[in-house]
């Protein structure tokens, strides 16, 4: 057991560690004002966008890091601390090289590229996005299209995630606004999730936006907030991205909120990052996505998500759109795994804070240390062990069978 004077100082550390996340803003200092949109549109989507972002004070954020390494000890918590400061100068240096090629270099040592392997050693995102999409393109061929959906006004989506949230959250509950400035269709955090104002939504999209945002974005956020010994765990930076927007994805998936154009945005999301690692320019990725849903304002927006922060003229994307397909298969896995072995205790410290998954064995051990608070707000499915016990169980089975044979024996029945 840790003695109270090792805890205070790992704890004292930790703080120190989430002040400097809350000066590394990656997602804000990358946006673009609405103006360049405009500015786009008006010279007829044939003019390269020209962006200038906010100098950012590397130096003294690398300087107070430096002095956070100097606080480190032997410990194992001493050691998790030092790559979270490791993870953070990673951050750093991203931001510091905007419009640069080395920017993609940050980039891709965050969150991956397309052709990065997958835990399995073997797979990429880039083939999980073609065999998605191979499936998805069968359904088609036989008539399998998704209904017609009719679109919602956002301020209809807006009253509904509200009544949601506040029946969830209660006094924590965060502010619904409808912006003008950000790339998603939705984005969260612990005190206000944003609705772009020029984007199309559906009933589909609200289940989708709750689970995706508000229980699980918003709920590692609020659960991050109050780990008052550890406090880089309210933390926000890029490293912990991968298991966060796996979480959410998931979430879509295990609560049945997921459709077929949800899929086809993150499809072709990797897929465009691709295009532009391999050269294709930021009006060739803007024609790609258009080329897919006829929506200006969407393509525009889909080609800024890949091009924030890089360089427009091809080879240099931002890359973070990566995560989902990586991340939704770490988190399944994960889980699974977790059930196999029988230990569905560790599921609800996935939502102590903001985590990456090989963050678990220290937060086993800072659990023990009494040093995590429990997590308030958890998810239905993830307090639901019977369901998901039953659904893994098959799935661990299922998993299991030669579906090469299987597959061979339905082929000659249809």
């Amino acid at each position: 057991m840790l003695s109270q004077k090792e805890k205070l100082r790992l704890s004292q550390i930790s703080g120190l560690l989430y002040k400097i996340s809350k000066k590394v803003r990656i997602l804000r200092h990358l946006a673009w004002p609405s103006s360049v949109r405009y500015k786009f549109f008006r010279l007829g989507s044939e003019k390269l966008p020209e962006i200038s972002y906010p100098l950012f004070n590397s130096e003294e954020l690398k300087f107070e890091l430096k002095n956070v390494r100097k606080k480190l000890g032997d410990l194992s918590i001493d050691k998790w601390l030092l790559k979270k400061t490791n993870d953070l100068e990673d951050s750093v240096n991203l931001l510091s090289n905007c419009g640069s090629p080395d920017f993609y270099k940050y980039s891709a040592n965050i969150y991956g590229t397309p052709k990065s392997k997958l835990r399995d050693g073997r797979t990429t995102p880039m083939q999980l996005s073609k065999r998605f999409e191979s499936i998805m393109l069968n359904q088609k061929k036989v008539g399998v299209e998704q209904l017609d959906k009719k679109p919602i006004d956002v301020l209809e989506i807006k009253n509904k995630i509200e009544e949601k949230v506040h029946k969830f959250f209660g006094s924590k509950s965060p502010e619904v606004l409808i912006v003008d400035s950000i790339s998603a269709k939705a984005t969260a955090s612990s005190r206000k999730i944003r609705l772009r104002k020029n984007a199309i939504f559906t009933d589909r999209d609200v289940a989708q936006l709750f689970n995706h945002e508000a229980m699980v974005h918003v709920a590692t956020t609020l659960n991050g907030r109050n780990q008052h010994k550890m406090k880089i765990l309210g933390g926000n930076y890029g490293s912990i991205t991968k298991t966060q927007e796996g979480l959410a994805v998931f979430s879509e998936f295990i609560t049945g909120s997921i459709d077929i154009k949800r899929m086809y945005r993150i499809i072709n999301r990797v897929k465009a990052i691709q295009m532009a690692i391999d050269g294709a320019d930021f009006i060739e990725v803007y024609r790609y996505f258009l080329d897919q849903n006829k929506l200006k304002t969407e393509a525009y927006e889909n080609a800024r998500r890949i091009f924030r922060g890089g360089v427009l003229s091809g080879g240099y994307p931002f890359t973070k759109d990566m995560v989902y397909f990586d991340g939704l298969v770490r988190v399944y896995n994960f889980i699974r795994a977790a059930i196999s072995n029988g230990r569905l205790d560790v599921l609800k410290l996935l939502f102590s804070g903001k985590i990456d998954l090989d963050d678990i064995p220290i937060i086993l051990e800072m659990d023990k240390e009494g040093l995590i608070n429990e997590p308030k707000f958890l998810p239905s499915w993830i307090t639901d062990k019977e369901y998901l016990t039953s659904f893994f169980s098959f799935s661990i089975f299922v998993g299991e069978i030669d579906h090469h044979k299987t597959d061979d024996y339905y082929k000659r029945l249809f």
